[in-house]
């Protein structure tokens, strides 16, 4: 126990019952974590096999193992140390079949089940146009966060046509997902909660085995999570959970920030412990995340504080373009490794992916190495989605998914057409399309030469299954597919720059399988598979590589750097015009909390830019600079009597534009927003300005429109236009020949225009 503070030994001593943790950013919360683990087994004397400590990812995972290795030595092994996903894929690989379910399902990740989406709608006849599968992603996505079946999602969403259309969907790719013996990630804890509801003798199992839980990040959790947990800790009630409710930036995943708010409501007697005490940053970083945070009004009652120096202020630069934001950028990472900075301490952060590409070109142009997070993953890429579909086949020949994709791959002369056939035949008859391909000389419409391909390709597998099942290691396995198929023979034939950078790619593939057989005694295939399934890209970051790390501010969560770089702080970009324009309260508030990660990402410096003009969506658009750096006190920046001479342009411009009445006018703090009519309107632009609608507009009565066409949609009212997309009326005035209509867009903010020319549809 030696080295914590008072607060943290206090966390570490709690053994028995609730305990709530309130671990500001920085403030050793893994440390704690891991040493309560140790204090329980070396102190009260608990066998680590009843000990439980989820994370949430595993690379954390992994870190948390190694440091109570380090502090107990042996025993250590047998905690159970995992994240979610991790820990649900162990139960099911042992209870499966409690739900019918073989023990070697294979695991879905988004691209399968868009694949399977896509093949249901098509067989639904839903027009995938007018309802995009993504769309029904999503809502199967939530409805199992939320814990519902296909039935009271339906029953739920009855009066709503769209949402019986995603229930019909649900309920079919459940069915598709049981027949192919797969669950899809959110299946994983879904199926475990269904599992320890309906078979009471496996929940009591696993509560007995697990008598002390710690739950890391619990900010993030989202309801089904909960419900696990719950379920785990309700015979022993020896909860301990860890989080920060100024963290809680996930809620598009589905985290519910109120798990951590109400602990206390959930469990009365939790005791609770807040760690305050920085360790990462300067004090001058920290004055500036508790500026900004204040400003949250859902949140505990906390404050970071460091016993470190005040450190440089904070440096803050306004661009006329993102172009010339990005040069600067690069021009001052330039500055800090010219002066003995490594890269790798070294991060851009930004609130959009879409930012990354002109700062990365700046970069480039300066000879600085960088790297972006976050984008196309390794896993994501064609040729190791062809390689792990053919290992998943070989693992489990009941589904289909993954069979259609390699049965032409390399090309063998199986066209679409035989395989719709083949596909036809394996349903009529209740089989697999591999069982099916045994027969493929009786399919109608199968010519004796092509199933004699098809009967190759069966011959394969069943030959890559009978290695499986005579224990070959899985990189002898991975090395004859890629002999017997071609693949491998068919990119060395064609010896382009791509084509060599595949054959790297499944050369760096083989390492993984190899490196897997190392690390693990007995390597089974569906191991191997279940391992790719639960890692993520920023599980493979490697913060030693000497480059600049872009990211997005969501994907820097966790990570930290001496040097930080946030890009983009305009109103509209960061905070997001979505979160701006919803009526979500929390929406503007995880803006700030995400904004409060940022920050506290640095250690040293902290830089932040913005541009006054960045084209979005094909548009120059003017934004304002964020309110966020308008939060932060102007001494703590590096020209402190520049940002207060900002500060006041801001309020005398917001004064201006509320006394302008020839013309529009919005009268609200955010300022100017808009298209001027009028002599008078000092701010005459054809360009948009962006900010957040709070009142509102008034039209001028010299304005005089002319009525051409009848419109079914009124203020309120969400509407798409066939440029600018979705957007919400915010008012509708009728002129004598036309309506002019104002519209809040999502993507580029309000524009003004005449329904007849607008061809608003409404949603």
């Amino acid at each position: 126990m030696a080295g914590l503070n008072d607060m943290q030994d206090v966390a570490c001593r709690h053994v028995d019952g609730p305990l709530l943790i309130l671990a500001g950013a920085g403030s050793g919360k893994t440390r704690v974590i891991t040493h309560r683990v140790a204090y329980l087994m070396a102190h009260e004397g608990i066998n680590p096999y009843h000990i439980l400590a989820i994370t949430f990812t595993n690379k954390a995972a992994m870190e948390m193992r190694e440091r109570v290795n380090n502090i107990v030595g042996e025993g250590a092994e047998r905690v159970w140390v995992s994240t979610f996903h991790s820990m649900c894929v162990r139960i099911l690989r042992r209870f499966a079949d409690r739900l019918d379910y073989d023990l070697n399902f294979n695991i879905y990740d988004s691209d399968d089940t868009k694949t399977a989406i896509k093949a249901i709608l098509k067989d639904l006849q839903i027009d995938s146009k007018k309802y995009p599968e993504k769309m029904f992603m999503a809502e199967i996505s939530k409805a199992k966060e939320k814990y519902l079946s296909p039935d009271e999602y339906s029953r739920i969403n009855a009066a709503d046509y769209a949402k019986t259309k995603v229930a019909e969907v649900y309920r079919e790719y459940a069915l598709r997902l049981k027949k192919f013996n797969a669950f899809d990630f959110d299946d994983l804890i879904y199926k475990t909660v269904e599992l320890f509801e309906h078979h009471p003798d496996v929940l009591e199992n696993y509560q007995e085995r697990f008598r002390y839980i710690m739950v890391d990040e619990y900010q993030d959790t989202n309801h089904i999570q909960f419900l696990l947990v719950k379920l785990l800790a309700k015979k022993y009630r020896n909860l301990c959970v860890v989080g920060d409710d100024d963290q809680s930036i996930y809620k598009f995943r589905g985290a519910n920030i109120t798990n951590i708010l109400n602990f206390e409501q959930e469990y009365p007697d939790a005791k609770v412990v807040k760690l305050e005490q920085n360790y990462r940053s300067c004090g001058n970083i920290l004055d500036a995340a508790n500026a900004v945070i204040k400003h949250n009004a859902g949140r505990k009652d906390k404050a970071l504080w460091t016993d470190k120096e005040k450190g440089d202020k904070l440096a803050f630069t306004q661009s006329d373009t993102e172009y010339e934001e990005a040069d600067r950028v690069a021009m001052e990472i330039a500055k800090l490794t010219a002066l003995g900075a490594a890269c790798s301490d070294i991060a851009v952060l930004y609130r959009t992916n879409a930012q990354s590409r002109v700062l990365g070109e700046k970069l480039v142009m300066r000879n600085i190495p960088y790297k972006v997070y976050g984008g196309t993953t390794f896993y994501e890429r064609r040729e190791i989605k062809d390689m792990l579909a053919y290992l998943k086949v070989i693992n489990n020949t009941s589904d289909d998914t993954y069979v259609k994709r390699i049965i032409n791959v390399p090309k063998r002369g199986i066209g679409d057409t035989t395989v719709g056939r083949l596909e036809i035949f394996a349903s009529v008859n209740g089989m697999s399309m591999i069982d099916a391909m045994e027969r493929a000389g009786e399919i109608p419409g199968i010519s004796g030469k092509t199933a004699a391909k098809i009967n190759e390709f069966y011959t394969l597998i069943k030959g890559y299954r009978n290695m499986v099942y005579d224990h070959e290691p899985i990189s002898v396995l991975y090395d004859r597919i890629l002999e017997d198929t071609g693949y491998e023979e068919q990119l060395i034939a064609e010896h382009t720059d791509e084509s060599m950078t595949r054959l790297e790619n499944l050369d760096e593939l083989r390492n993984k399988v190899v490196l897997f057989e190392e690390d693990h005694e007995e390597a089974t295939l569906s191991g191997f598979l279940e391992d790719i399934a639960l890692v993520s890209d920023l599980d493979n970051l490697n913060t030693g590589d000497n480059v600049v790390k872009l990211m997005t501010l969501h994907s820097a969560k966790g990570l930290e750097f001496p040097y930080v770089f946030i890009c983009g702080m305009e109103e509209r970009i960061f905070p997001s015009g979505m979160a701006l324009n919803s009526e979500d309260e929390d929406a503007l508030e995880e803006e700030r909390r995400l904004c409060y990660v940022g920050i506290t990402r640095a250690m040293k410096k902290l830089y932040m830019s913005a541009a006054r003009c960045r084209m979005m969506h094909g548009n120059h658009n003017y934004n304002e600079i964020s309110r966020f750096i308008r939060e932060i006190p102007p001494m703590l920046f590096e020209h402190s009597e520049d940002m207060d001479r900002m500060n006041r342009r801001h309020e005398e411009s917001v004064q201006r534009n509320n006394e302008v009445n020839n013309g529009y006018t919005y009268g609200r703090s955010n300022g100017y927003i808009g298209k001027s009519y009028g002599n008078n309107n000092p701010y005459k632009r054809s360009t948009t300005y962006g900010s957040s609608p709070q009142t509102k507009p008034s039209f001028g009565k010299e304005f005089v429109v002319n009525k051409e066409t009848q419109i079914d949609y009124q203020e309120g009212d969400r509407v798409r236009h066939m440029k600018y997309g979705a957007g919400t009326v915010i008012s509708v005035v009728q002129g004598g020949r036309d309506y002019e209509v104002a519209v809040d867009f999502d993507r580029c903010g309000i524009r003004k225009m005449f329904a007849s020319f607008a061809k608003l549809k409404k949603l």
